[in-house]
């Protein structure tokens, strides 16, 4: 997945120096109810369902156009076909992100057994920080492998894989962008800011990791690689067979769709050898947060993020409704009233001066408190940014309107985008979408679905709208969590590798 997401306090943003305010201005009540409401109703505006459903539209018509034309989204994978639930055995699953490595161990049982269908056995997640992200040249890759080992020592019948012959086969869900060439092979491109093992750039991201593998005396083959979107495809449509695409939001947000060959144009695919067997659909990975620039609407304070950001209208999508920018979105409705209604005292705490202080964590846990004086929040609040007095119950409130107002927005614009989507499906793929089924399920994974207040429970309410106004008439669509889908959709991409090629399961 190509993005840029920012870190919890980041270095390449500039914040206009007017945001430091050094009076004390009396809090002006009425000021402040008024930008309260002036929020409520820019934020708001857009959110009835017969506009959603416009904007949904326009959404699929550049999501149709990209399709024939973009080098940045709509990028065919090198996965042909949706698991059949049958595939069985042991993997290893590896999640290499811009923050975080997980190695694990993933057991598929098949989908009609009676335990559970795909469980992981043992996981290790180790934080890549800047001392990580230091290391040159292979230095990273051997950091790879030694956590790799680490876990697998940790795992007694793992031990006994390694005194086999057969080495264990291992996917990796990969999180930067990459020139895949195969299911198992394909060239680094780069890895973004931070990381320091440029010369990498341009090799085999198989071959190094492999390579890494056998320097530890590690008994593990590469057979598959995916990016995060498609491995949570993979994961979900491995236990319901309904599932056509799979969604990413968390700090960021992408999502992966099952669309004929045919829907693209055949440049997508550059000099690729398909398959020995015929193939007819694929998967491809949207870039979700690259679309959507001249179709939502925008209020001052996106206007103001996107100026001050390093790569300003990149992902416009992101920068509207993800766990990375929501956050950021309030600080700078804060700050406005901190300049013009007296919040704070007209002081802007210094824990808050610098850009994406505000993290989605302290955003859903406000909206989550129902104390009526928000007495959990006032302290909260006081504590994480170093207040000296506890804001006010009314401060409290007018911060608690605003940060409704911004996750219900991120709500509706995730709703319109994901039934955008499901309306291309319907649209490429009619004869062969349903096949029987009376709905379509999406696989959810990312901390910002499955982990904010009421987030997911909202969406599946607005889909369910825009399903029941729209004069279409598509099928349900469903969303349902798919949690840890990077390491289990990449053991279920090795399974399938596996099976296409005769390999016996470990």
């Amino acid at each position: 997945m190509i993005a840029i997401h920012p870190s919890p306090v980041p270095t390449h943003f500039s914040i206009p120096k007017s945001t430091v305010i050094e009076t004390v201005t009396p809090v002006d009540d009425k000021a402040m109810d008024q930008l309260s409401h002036e929020v409520q109703e820019l934020f708001e505006q857009q959110l009835r369902v017969d506009s959603l459903l416009a904007l949904s539209r326009k959404l699929q018509t550049e999501f149709t156009a990209r399709l024939q034309s973009s080098p940045q989204c709509m990028l065919p994978s090198h996965n042909y076909t949706l698991p059949n639930g049958k595939e069985h055995g042991t993997y290893l699953g590896l999640e290499v992100g811009g923050s975080t490595l997980r190695v694990a161990l993933v057991d598929l049982d098949g989908r009609t057994s009676p335990r559970q269908p795909v469980r992981i056995r043992r996981i290790v997640t180790s934080p890549i920080d800047s001392q990580v992200r230091d290391l040159r040249g292979l230095a990273f890759f051997n950091w790879i492998a030694g956590k790799i080992g680490e876990m697998l020592l940790a795992d007694r019948e793992a031990q006994d894989y390694m005194q086999l012959k057969e080495p264990l086969p291992m996917g990796v869900a990969w999180s930067f962008p990459i020139d895949q060439t195969s299911i198992r092979s394909g060239n680094i491109i780069g890895m973004g800011k931070g990381f320091h093992c440029s010369i990498c750039k341009g090799h085999d991201l198989g071959d190094l990791i492999t390579q890494a593998c056998q320097r530890l005396n590690l008994n593990i083959r590469l057979d598959a690689i995916v990016n995060d979107s498609s491995a949570a495809v993979l994961s979900r449509a491995y236990i319901d067979p309904s599932t056509r695409l799979a969604v990413i939001l968390g700090t960021g947000i992408n999502a992966a769709i099952r669309l004929p060959i045919s829907s693209l144009h055949m440049s997508k695919f550059g000099r690729r050898d398909f398959p020995s067997t015929v193939v007819s659909h694929v998967l491809v990975n949207t870039e979700l947060s690259m679309f959507g620039k001249r179709a939502f609407p925008t209020t001052r304070w996106d206007e103001n993020l996107n100026a001050h950001h390093m790569m300003p209208d990149y992902q416009p999508m992101e920068y509207l409704l993800a766990g990375g920018y929501m956050g950021e979105i309030v600080r700078l409705i804060m700050i406005e009233a901190i300049e013009t209604a007296g919040l704070f005292d007209g002081v802007l705490p210094p824990a808050l001066s610098a850009p994406y202080t505000l993290d989605t964590h302290t955003l859903a846990a406000i909206e989550a408190d129902i104390y009526p004086s928000l007495s959990p929040s006032c302290q909260l609040f006081q504590e994480k940014y170093h207040l000296l007095l506890a804001p006010t119950p009314a401060e409290m409130h007018f911060i608690r309107q605003v940060i409704l107002a911004v996750s219900r927005r991120s709500q509706g614009y995730f709703a319109a985008a994901i039934y955008a989507l499901s309306s291309l499906l319907h649209e490429a793929d009619q004869g062969n979408l349903y096949n029987g089924l009376d709905h379509i399920s999406i696989g959810c994974d990312g901390s910002v679905i499955n982990k904010y207040p009421g987030y997911m429970e909202n969406c599946q309410e607005l889909l369910d709208q825009l399903s029941r106004i729209d004069p279409e008439k598509r099928k349900r669509v469903v969303l349902e969590s798919a949690g840890e889908s990077a390491v289990l959709g990449a053991g279920v991409a090795v399974a399938m590798a596996n099976a296409s090629e005769g390999s016996p399961s470990p």
